[in-house]
């Protein structure tokens, strides 16, 4: 019988063999492919195979790959040429940047008069009329004679429970668009909307022709209980120029820095400051002893008082997230939200972001929540500096000195 099996499997083709063989190798690939993943999974959670690995990758930034080294000398000066040149496009470049800021700086006088009416409307200084108050939604064609009569008797009650309450302008506008935004929602706390719902308007003033480029935004608030100002200001510094030490980084403007304004709080009203109580026992006689200390308060408030950056440049690593943080709402504020503030307060400007992505964006954005979701879970992540910019003139760049100080290009190194 032994002799007979073995004479069937003489018999075999041998493509046939081939075939067992293929799917007992595909059999136990997938078990490999496991326990790699597996291992790679314990390898990543190791923090001593972490830092090594990160330790090698900082090594790599900003080396040459060999190429250039190995071309003839002849060749590495006409590079060098081409480099001079490329210095020459980022000046050029930057001075098309300053007239953007000039255009910017035309046209948001000519804006002006209709956000200055947008903020009378508001605040109840002026009634539109009802022709500026006529709008004709998209699906209202769409609508059966039914409907339009269910509508109207909606419409009726509403104006007459308006007559009972009364309301004056757009109440609580600014804090709504507030609350409707992801990246400045994030900002608010409960303490801060009461204040907020004294907020009126919010306009962006450019710098006058001859000055350095910057903006500031104005926050203009109606007399209110927690603080004697009407008007709080926010400064960004601006540089659209190349850096001597690394023209190839020129990427368009930068936000260099940002100056916020004293707020003169009502005396107990200061809400970005709040009292802690902690007892105290004594060493040696045991006695116990109740101190009262003022320590800093999560606010929207606090955004007037950004983190000075001294002229050196260095920063710690709390002040550099701040900062990060810092000039990106202050670029978005000015780029959308400003602009465009009724439709942040509808939620339209909101729904047209969404509809920017399409089904590939959406499976990267999965992706990247899968990265995020890893990132939380490691001790050593920080959220606050895990931002991302988005909006504006293409190229404008948040600049953080100490993050790009020393900064190369590969280039540079050519002989």
């Amino acid at each position: 019988m032994a002799d007979m099996d073995n004479k069937d499997q003489a018999e075999l083709d041998p493509a046939d063999l081939e075939d067992v063989e293929d799917v007992e190798e595909e059999e136990t690939g997938e078990d490999v492919n496991s326990k790699a993943r597996q291992l790679t999974v314990q390898m990543m959670q190791n923090p001593q195979i972490l830092a090594a690995l990160q330790e090698r990758l900082d090594g790599l930034v900003g080396s040459p790959s060999g190429y250039m080294e190995s071309l003839p000398k002849v060749v590495k000066r006409r590079v060098n040429a081409l480099k001079n040149l490329q210095v020459k496009c980022a000046h050029i470049e930057a001075k098309f940047y300053e007239e953007v800021h000039e255009l910017e700086r035309k046209y948001a006088a000519l804006y002006q008069p209709l956000f200055d009416k947008r903020s009378d409307i508001v605040k109840a200084a002026y009634e539109p009329t009802e022709e500026e108050c006529e709008w004709k939604a998209d699906d209202e064609e769409e609508l059966t004679e039914e409907m339009k009569e269910k509508a109207k008797m909606e419409e009726e009650k509403e104006k007459k429970d308006e007559e009972k309450e009364d309301p004056k302008g757009i109440p609580e506008f600014w804090l709504t668009v507030f609350k409707n935004v992801d990246l400045l929602s994030d900002m608010l706390q409960e303490h801060d909307e009461p204040i907020l719902k004294h907020l009126q308007d919010i306009k962006v003033k450019f710098s006058d022709p001859g000055q350095p480029m910057s903006f500031s935004l104005e926050f203009y608030f109606e007399p209110n209980e927690f603080f004697t100002n009407t008007l709080l200001t926010k400064t960004y510094k601006m540089r659209s120029e190349p850096d001597e030490n690394d023209p190839f980084s020129f990427d368009g403007p930068e936000i260099m820095g940002c100056t916020g304004c004293p707020i003169d709080w009502t005396k107990g009203k200061n809400i970005t400051l709040k009292t802690i109580k902690k007892k105290q026992k004594h060493k040696g006689r045991g006695t116990v002893r109740t101190v009262t200390k003022t320590v800093p308060n999560d606010s929207f408030f606090n955004f007037f008082t950004p983190p000075d950056v001294p002229e050196s440049g260095d920063l710690d690593e709390d002040s550099e997230a701040v900062l990060a943080a810092d000039f990106e709402i202050g670029h978005f504020i000015r780029e959308r939200i400003v602009p465009r503030a009724v439709l942040y307060f509808t939620g339209e400007a909101i729904e047209d972001d969404d509809d920017d992505y399409d089904e590939e964006g959406e499976e990267a954005d999965d992706e990247e929540g899968e990265e995020e979701g890893e990132e939380e879970n490691d001790p050593d992540y920080d959220p606050k500096v895990n931002w991302t910019f988005r909006g504006g003139i293409d190229g404008l760049r948040l600049h953080l000195p100490r993050l790009t100080k020393g900064a190369s290009h590969p280039a540079d190194n050519i002989s």
